[in-house]
């Protein structure tokens, strides 16, 4: 995703954060991720709460600025869930735990972080991509996933079935979706995207992405695809 924003708008700045993050796995994106607009910034996960704290600070505050001055910016998080727990680590204790371990006050930061993603009258943009953890065990993971569920304009879900078949990309369609999407698309786009999504909803996430993978490879652009469907 990150290769695609670089690559179809040269303009917009990329910041790769990857909080908690194994060494080989930052090596690997440095070297995959490149160019004049991005930044690889992490903090692995041999090093403590406060400095996963301090670098997720330092890269909103520093996209903040590119923003006031009419940059757009685009933050990849990996991972919100992380970067929860850190905050949960370093927040004073109010004296109230939620479920899991979760202190009362320990959202608010990463809620904050979150929520700085927005459209600057007289100025650029910031999105934020941010991943989370799902389905690990961990009663403190769930209740950090639950929080910032709803709160995306754009929710993409990922299905360990079709990384297990080897079908990429490993996405669940049927779950995933975009909030106002009719205002990215004009009338007939959308309704041929609604018809998709019908037929889809028949089908299980595996075969659905097979699908659509095989259809895609033989256009040569989104709007191509579309209205290669019947109507």
């Amino acid at each position: 995703m990150a290769k695609a924003v670089l690559a179809n708008y040269p303009e917009a700045f990329v910041f790769m954060l990857l909080i908690d993050e194994r060494p080989e796995e930052v090596t690997d994106m440095e070297r995959q991720v490149q160019g004049p607009g991005c930044e690889v910034i992490s903090s692995t996960f041999d090093e403590n709460a406060s400095r996963h704290v301090q670098v997720a600070d330092m890269v909103i505050e520093k996209a903040k600025r590119l923003v006031e001055y009419g940059k757009d910016v685009v933050i990849f998080l990996d991972s919100i869930t992380r970067l929860a727990r850190a905050w949960n680590s370093e927040v004073p204790n109010s004296g109230k735990i939620l479920s899991g371990g979760v202190d009362a006050n320990a959202l608010q930061r990463p809620k904050r972080f979150f929520g700085s993603a927005r459209k600057v009258e007289e100025g650029g943009s910031l999105t934020i991509v941010a991943t989370a953890l799902v389905d690990t065990g961990s009663k403190m993971d769930d209740v950090i996933f639950e929080e910032f569920k709803g709160t995306g304009n754009l929710e993409i879900v990922l299905d360990r079935r079709l990384v297990d078949k080897r079908v990429y990309p490993a996405i669940d369609i049927n779950r995933s979706g975009t909030r106002r999407e009719e205002m990215l698309l004009s009338d007939d786009e959308y309704r041929r995207t609604s018809v998709l999504r019908r037929v889809f909803s028949e089908m299980n996430a595996p075969d659905a992405m097979e699908l659509l993978v095989n259809r895609l490879t033989k256009t040569s652009s989104n709007h191509e695809f579309l209205q290669s469907l019947k109507s």
